[in-house]
């Protein structure tokens, strides 16, 4: 089993860690898969799937206390040790979380939501952030789509090429926070898609 997971390399609900060394970083990751699809740590394999061990005991209190201590709420793992060519690796499964965003407690203490994206931990957009405010609201909430939408969308429509948040914000003459507003409207209601290219978040008109 552990040999199969392996060979699938690093993933958007997969990533290898050779050993443990900074809590704060695999509360990212914990972060990440909990606010996407879920995913799982396996804890002793270096990066290019070579089978290294860990100190199960060690990995996993480390594991429970990104989980517990720096993770905003909480994260709940799954934990298992399997003992592979004479070394204990560890592998931590997490669920995708009913109460997003979770946001991982960062070095100077503030908070942030990350998501995973191929095999990233990339900081949620501002857009996403509005989106998972709007999950935990009414059903059916109203959405006015006048005239000033429907040249909004044109905007994007329009554009040579993807826009950013901020460039959509400037074209259409919106406060910063109304743009996140409106493009979170749009893709709730699937009139527009957000996409990451070149490590930027834009935002692209359905056909």
């Amino acid at each position: 089993m552990l040999h199969h997971l392996i060979a699938q390399g690093e993933h958007q609900q997969q990533d290898f860690k050779y050993e443990i060394s900074d809590v704060r970083k695999i509360a990212r990751t914990l972060s990440a898969f909990a606010n996407t699809d879920g995913g799982r740590l396996l804890i002793g394999v270096k990066d290019n799937g070579k089978i290294a061990g860990v100190r199960s005991e060690e990995e996993i209190y480390m594991v429970e206390a990104a989980a517990a201590l720096y993770c905003v709420p909480s994260v709940e793992c799954s934990m298992s040790i399997h003992r592979v060519e004479g070394h204990n690796v560890v592998i931590a499964e997490v669920k995708p979380s009913e109460a997003r965003p979770v946001r991982a407690r960062l070095g100077d203490d503030s908070l942030c939501a990350f998501v995973r994206i191929a095999d990233e931990n990339i900081v949620a957009s501002p857009v996403q952030m509005a989106l998972w405010r709007d999950e935990n609201r009414e059903r059916g909430t109203l959405f006015a789509f006048t005239e000033r939408e429907q040249a909004l969308l044109r905007v994007l429509s329009d554009a040579s090429e993807p826009l950013t948040l901020n460039r959509f914000a400037r074209l259409g003459r919106l406060p910063r926070h109304r743009a996140v507003q409106l493009l979170a409207q749009f893709i709730r209601f699937g009139l527009v898609e957000q996409q990451f290219v070149g490590h930027t978040f834009v935002y692209v008109v359905n056909e």
